[in-house]
Formats: structure tokens, C-alpha cells, sequence
């Protein structure tokens, strides 16, 4: 029986998904594309794969025992074909990252572009995901995340920055009107404009200075998702809401504006800088290898 090859990792892309849009996103290819690949895997084989609902995908048995061989033996063809790869001139391909909003707006403006220049045979799709995810699993080649997040069994290449701060920030106008704190505990009686994770978690906010640890978990008016709303926050803050508190290095223009004022500076908690990760037990295709050489030269651009 032959097989179309692209048929075979349309599904391994909805089944690990669990779903055609989830499935369409990681792999780069339209849903209405991946559904039709499948039926027409699943009546070449005369076996359904996958259950269908509203609301999910799932494998049947005879999907789950077919993804089980399946998945080593197309990452194996991939393997094979990145080989091929390495004869190339340039290197060329596909590089898929996942990482948090954070890095895209501090970490990647100074490394995408030159990367690109050199590479212009490599295509890089960046995703935004604020919780640590499985890179595989996700459909990305690697992801960029914070050390205390990171797995045992991923690579990790340190990539921007290698120390960053959290700042607190408020507008004059506000300070002037409710005064500036002179100690974290003070916090409690300020409007604050707090991150919520995706995860569901309002994290306290953390101070360190001599020593001494505090953390305050402040009232305010204002909650967003970290990331993807974080600029409402400081917009709210330049209005003279309250005080966010968000990386330094975002909060530095509107300092050097002087629409914002630092709050609370000695306090500010420092942190080591991102990693770049990927999976230990993984074959580093052409295209990943390449951008974390590329990483590694431009470590002292930051």
C-alpha cells in the first residue's frame, strides 16, 4: 500500500493538536487542508483515526497505536531530509519559535532582523504563549522562557539580555496627588494595575533590597493578561490610574519621556536573562542549529 507521505503527518499534526485549527496553526497548512488529508488517509486505511466532536479531536485506538510508530518515523524523514539540507549553499527551511510576549518586544527586535538578512532562505514563524509549553507538542522547533520555568531535559541557550529587573512605575501626576512609597508594604494603600498568567495566577509582587525579601500582594482597579494586554496597564498608568509594575526594559522609554517615574527603584528585583530551549533527546534541525549559532555570536550585542 503506498501512502501519501503529507497525508501521514496531517494527522500526526491533528492528533497531537487535538483539533484541525490547533493542528492547521502548528503545522502551517489550512484546516479544511488537514481535514481532507485525513479522510482521505482514513478511507485509503478503512480505519477511522480520529473521533470527531464540536468540541475535540481525539485518536481512536487504531489512531493512538498508528501516532505511536508514526511520530519517530516521520521526525526520522525529517532527519534524513535536514541532511540533505547541510549540502545547501545557505542554510533553508523552516524555524518555528514559542515564546512569551516579553521576548518578542525585548529580547527578538535585535536578533530577527540581521538574522533574516544573513538567512533569507530561512522562514521563522514566531507564536506568543505566556505558559511554558512542550515545544514538540506545540508544533515549534524552540521556545524562549525564564530559567525557573524551564525543564530538566531541554538545551538551554541563554539568549538577550543576562540580567533584567522588574521597575514600578507610576505618572507624576499620580505620586504628586497620592504620594510616592517609600516601602513595599506601602503598596496596600495604592491603586495598583496587576498581570494575571493565562494559568489563572495573580502573582504578588516581589522586592529585594539588602537582604530583606517582601512581597506585597497590592488592591487596584485594574487586572490584564500578562503580555498580551500589558501595554493597557502602562497606557492606564501614564493616565495616572495607579502603578504597574512590568520588566524595566519596556518601562524605559516612557522613564526617559518623563511620563513615568520610577517607584520604589532600590526595591526592584533582578532576575537572570531568557533562555532559547529545545529538547535534549531531539535531532537539531538545520535551521534551529543555525539561529542558535547565530545567537551565540550576537551575545554581545546585549
Amino acid at each position: 500500500m503506498v501512502v501519501d507521505l503529507g497525508d501521514l503527518s496531517a494527522f500526526v499534526a491533528v492528533a497531537r493538536a487535538g483539533g484541525f485549527r490547533d493542528g492547521a496553526r502548528r503545522s502551517g497548512r489550512s484546516a479544511s487542508g488537514l481535514s481532507e488529508a485525513v479522510r482521505r488517509l482514513e478511507a485509503q486505511l478503512g480505519v477511522r483515526l480520529l473521533n470527531r466532536t464540536t468540541r475535540s479531536v481525539v485518536a481512536t485506538d487504531a489512531g493512538q497505536s498508528l501516532l505511536l510508530r508514526l511520530g519517530p518515523a516521520l521526525e526520522e524523514v525529517d532527519t534524513a531530509l535536514d541532511v540533505v539540507n547541510r549540502f545547501r549553499a545557505r542554510p533553508a527551511g523552516t524555524l518555528r519559535l514559542n515564546v512569551p510576549v516579553s521576548a518578542v518586544r525585548l529580547v527578538l527586535p535585535r536578533i530577527v532582523p540581521p538574522f533574516l538578512a544573513a538567512y533569507p532562505d530561512i522562514r521563522l514563524e514566531v507564536m506568543t504563549e505566556e505558559n511554558f509549553v512542550d515545544v514538540i507538542a506545540s508544533g515549534c522547533d524552540a521556545g524562549i522562557r525564564y530559567d525557573e520555568r524551564l525543564e530538566q531535559d531541554m538545551v538551554a541557550v541563554p539568549i538577550g539580555p543576562r540580567e533584567q529587573s522588574f521597575a514600578l512605575a507610576a505618572s507624576p501626576g499620580y505620586l504628586d496627588r497620592r504620594g510616592r512609597p517609600d516601602h513595599p508594604r506601602d503598596l496596600l494603600d495604592h491603586a495598583c494595575l496587576r498581570h494575571r498568567f493565562p494559568s489563572g495566577v495573580l502573582s504578588p509582587w516581589p522586592f529585594e533590597r539588602a537582604g530583606e525579601r517582601v512581597e506585597v500582594d497590592p488592591p487596584g482597579p485594574l487586572i490584564v493578561t500578562a503580555g498580551a494586554a500589558s501595554d493597557l496597564a502602562v497606557d492606564s498608568a501614564i493616565a495616572g490610574i495607579g502603578i504597574v509594575a512590568l520588566f524595566r526594559d519596556w518601562l524605559q522609554p516612557h522613564f526617559d519621556s518623563g511620563v513615568l517615574e520610577p517607584v520604589l527603584e532600590p526595591w526592584w528585583e533582578r532576575f537572570t536573562g531568557p533562555y532559547l530551549y529545545y529538547p535534549g533527546r531531539r535531532f537539531v534541525p538545520t535551521p534551529l542549529r543555525t539561529f542558535i549559532d547565530f545567537v551565540k555570536a550576537s551575545a554581545d550585542k546585549f
